[in-house]
């Protein structure tokens, strides 16, 4: 054995597996043929000048050349294998009895010599047969004849039946491409009876049949073809007894409809081949309804075949059994052209081609092929099946793109000059750790800011290096049944309505609202901006339950803390706002984009203890230890969020919206929320920067005006467009005025500097010991925050979005704090300022 076995596939459908080491004979075979024929009473061949054929030539087995299609007679009255008498036609013929349905004789040295035909359908290569046909005449004539020598010249294998009952025997063992009925006198047999009954056959799905018709005469009008249509017949042949008239319809037969119906049954195999594949696959028209699934597609959407033929994605019902949620994706990608195309280009071979961004043309002329799940393991087949779990593991694609990566760059080594492959053997220990987005910074000592900023904001601590427990100072879950309902946003005080005139002005002050507010900016700017997005509309819910929600979600934040409180939320919120109004971004999202982008900015430091994730790691604190020390905070900012919207129904902004826009609506603010969260902070750039940048600049090169980019509306690119919005909008205070820059900065210090505190106090590992309110350089970390953190940032989101004045603020600010770090200065203006 050695080898594993393969599995193939043939054209009827049938299945079998044969070893690669042994014989080409199959080793198990199911079949789906009806198995040979029983003896066919008055059974006969008959041969031209059989007698002429040399004996040296009538024995042995016959060559190519000298193989002659056997004309069989199948008449009733004698029994299989009995003498019949000798008799001679007109044309010279003998008869010789024979007892079996394959007997050929040997030819004369004119007959055609009979060659396969090579056909071409897709990438398949296909060889066929010569064709086969019967003839089904009661009695011998010239129309007779004239097929029979028709399929001589021709090169087919010929048979002739002489009753319905030989006819139908004879087709079920032969298979025949052709038969030939005569439908011209119904003394003998009914015509369209014999079609139905073979009709009524499997093997008949692919086979053409023709009905010879008597010819009328010019004084009777001709018959219509539909009986013959309905009875099961392909085509009507009038009587024409002329060989080259039946041989030029035989032609044009084989090169039309039996081509195409070998064709089909070559389809048959690869049918075959998806219902018993593990991947899911659909096959749709243009117009995207559903024409085939295969097995696996069912049990993984949820749905029956009959379900599914015949619709749309996106009309079929859902429920709890049915995955809605990757039905949702699947209608989205092809709606958006996200899938592998299989081109119908006759003569080519048919490609596979998935999309990108330079792939402009959304095709029609395509059968659309998708594979839900991961693409087939090209793992050998297993020799036995001993091992069931095994096998499954065997054929299971669980290889991750970065392992091709490794797998290919270790195949690169083997043929590579030392230098190469040593260098590559670096590149593999870089691409084997699991910060690859992360950039690795030099000593310590190089640039202690820049150090303490990256240990305090991309990591999760010294975990439980204390036994103390961080507790929060604030309830979790303030109740706000006490406070009172906010006045509509067309009521609101004069000098709030005028500040809030402007907020559509990135100069926008939030602080000047945020005293005017009583540090409650959040409500009254949400209204604006939620009115002006059209987002009440959109969920379907009133100006009363959205203010409500705003004075929920404002009264959870923590107005004790010197910058993560609603002023902050507000800030990002009017960010975000700004930043959906630019053109680019605006054309690249959906308006539940934009409402979900909206929410998110509104809760995304919710409950925000003033304290850094590895604080609380370290602290052990209970959030901590709910969330596994993983994005704690931002994890607790969408939990909380959620929870505290449909608590109570007064303020669930949610309750009207149908449960698919729900879960869409909430897994994008989910998203957005924990982007946010610092420690995947490079790995979101680098992401926008290949997936966006890159290709939007390759468009823009290569053409005349400026445009989007062509994929920029696909599912996932929308999420890295709304992931760098939304980072963008939380640090966006270095490119604010400089008097709101320099607020910000002092506000986030002071923060860090109580953090510092505490965690001295507490005996807690000191996390930014730079963040010293005694020691600290303001500027320092400021520069050190826009080199590491913003610039690169914002260099990316401003190629996308065209943000000139921000960049503009972002030099002057950073020129700023240069200019104090130059004097020296640790404060946050100059002296001649102050």
């Amino acid at each position: 054995m050695g080898c594993a076995p393969s599995i193939h596939v043939s054209q009827s459908g049938v299945i079998y597996c044969r070893d690669s080491d042994e014989s080409n004979s199959p080793r198990q075979t199911t079949s789906v043929s009806q198995g040979p024929a029983a003896p066919l009473p008055g059974l006969f061949v008959q041969t031209d000048a059989a007698d002429a054929i040399p004996p040296s030539r009538a024995s042995g087995p016959p060559s190519a050349a000298r193989v002659r299609r056997a004309r069989t007679e199948l008449g009733s009255g004698s029994s299989a294998g009995s003498a019949a008498p000798a008799a001679t036609t007109s044309r010279g013929r003998r008869r010789h009895c024979c007892s079996s349905a394959e007997a050929e004789t040997q030819t004369s040295y004119t007959s055609v010599k009979v060659s396969s035909a090579e056909v071409r359908i897709g990438p398949m290569r296909l060889t066929q047969d010569p064709i086969q046909v019967l003839l089904i005449f009661a009695k011998e004539d010239s129309q007779s004849d004239g097929f029979w020598w028709a399929c001589d010249r021709a090169g087919y294998r010929c048979n002739i039946a002489r009753t319905p009952e030989s006819a139908l025997e004879c087709f079920l063992d032969k298979h025949h491409e052709i038969i030939v009925i005569d439908h011209r006198q119904t003394q003998n047999f009914d015509a369209e009876a014999v079609c139905r009954s073979i009709r009524a056959t499997n093997p008949s799905e692919h086979t053409v049949i023709l009905a010879v018709v008597s010819r009328v005469s010019d004084d009777h009008e001709e018959a219509s073809v539909l009986p013959l249509l309905h009875a099961g017949f392909n085509r009507r042949f009038m009587e024409n007894s002329s060989i080259i008239a039946c041989y030029n319809e035989l032609i044009q037969i084989e090169h039309g409809e039996v081509r195409s119906q070998f064709k089909l049954r070559a389809c048959n195999s690869v049918f075959t081949a998806l219902d018993h594949c593990h991947e899911a696959i659909e096959i749709t028209s243009d117009d995207h309804v559903i024409q085939y699934v295969n097995p696996a597609f069912e049990r993984m959407m949820g749905y029956h075949k009959g379900e599914l033929l015949g619709k749309e994605l996106a009309d079929l019902p859902k429920s709890d059994k049915n995955r809605a949620d990757l039905l949702d994706t699947i209608n989205t990608c092809i709606k958006k052209g996200k899938i592998h195309k299989i081109h119908r280009d006759s003569g080519d071979n048919s490609q596979t081609e998935p999309h990108s961004f330079r792939y402009k043309n959304r095709r029609k002329e395509s059968i659309d092929v998708k594979s839900i799940s991961s693409r087939g393991s090209d793992a050998p087949s297993l020799q036995n099946r001993r091992y069931p779990s095994m096998a499954r593991i065997h054929s299971m694609t669980i290889e991750a793109p970065i392992t091709k990566v490794i797998n290919i760059i270790n195949a690169a080594q083997e043929n590579s000059p030392v230098t190469v492959a040593e260098a590559l053997d670096r590149v593999l220990e870089i691409l084997r750790t699991t910060e690859l987005y992360s950039p690795q910074l030099g000593t310590k000592d190089e640039d202690p800011h820049t150090s303490d900023l990256v240990g305090g904001l991309m990591t999760d601590g010294l975990r439980r290096l204390s036994g103390n427990e961080y507790v929060f100072t604030k309830n979790v879950h303030q109740s706000h049944s006490h406070l009172a309902m906010p006045i509509t946003i067309n009521d609101v005080p004069p000098c709030i309505s005028q500040l809030l005139d402007n907020e559509e002005s990135w100069d926008f002050n939030i602080f000047e609202l945020e005293a005017v507010t009583h540090k409650r900016p959040l409500v009254y700017l949400g209204l604006k901006v939620f009115s002006r997005f059209g987002v009440c509309e959109f969920l379907n819910c009133s100006e009363t339950t959205l203010r409500a929600w705003f004075q929920v979600i404002e009264a959870n934040y923590h107005s004790s803390n010197a910058y993560h409180n609603s002023t902050h939320a507000a800030d990002v919120l009017h960010a975000t706002a700004f930043f959906l109004g630019k053109e680019r971004v605006k054309g690249s999202l959906d308006q539940l984009d934009e409402v979900a982008a909206l929410i998110a900015a509104t809760v995304h430091d919710v409950d925000h203890p003033g304290r850094t994730n590895s604080f609380l790691c370290n602290a052990g604190s209970e959030l901590a230890v709910l969330y596994n020390d993983t994005a704690v905070l931002e994890s607790h900012h969408t939990a909380l969020a959620f929870q505290l919207t449909v608590k109570d129904t007064k303020c669930n902004i949610f309750k009207n919206i149908d449960r698919n826009h729900y879960r869409t609506l909430r897994q994008a603010i989910i998203d957005m929320v924990l982007a946010t969260e610092m420690t995947k902070h490079f790995e979101h750039v680098n992401k926008f920067v290949n997936s966006i940048n890159k290709p939007m600049a390759a468009e823009i090169e290569g053409s005349d005006c400026e445009c989007n980019p062509a994929g920029k509306n696909f599912p996932e690119n929308q999420i890295l467009i709304k992931r760098m919005m939304i980072k963008c909008a939380d640090v966006a205070n270095p490119c604010r005025p400089l008097d709101l820059c320099i607020e910000w900065a002092g506000r986030i210090s002071e923060e860090y500097f109580a953090q510092t505190d505490e965690e001295k106090r507490q005996g807690l590992p000191v996390v930014m010991p730079v963040f010293d309110r005694n020691t600290c350089s303001i500027p320092k970390s400021q520069i050190s925050f826009i080199d590491y953190f913003i610039t690169d940032m914002f260099d990316a989101w401003d190629a996308f979005a065209h943000l000139p004045a921000l960049m503009q603020h972002l030099a002057d600010n950073y020129k700023h704090w240069k200019t104090l770090d130059d004097l020296k200065c640790k404060s946050l203006r100059l002296p001649s300022d102050s």
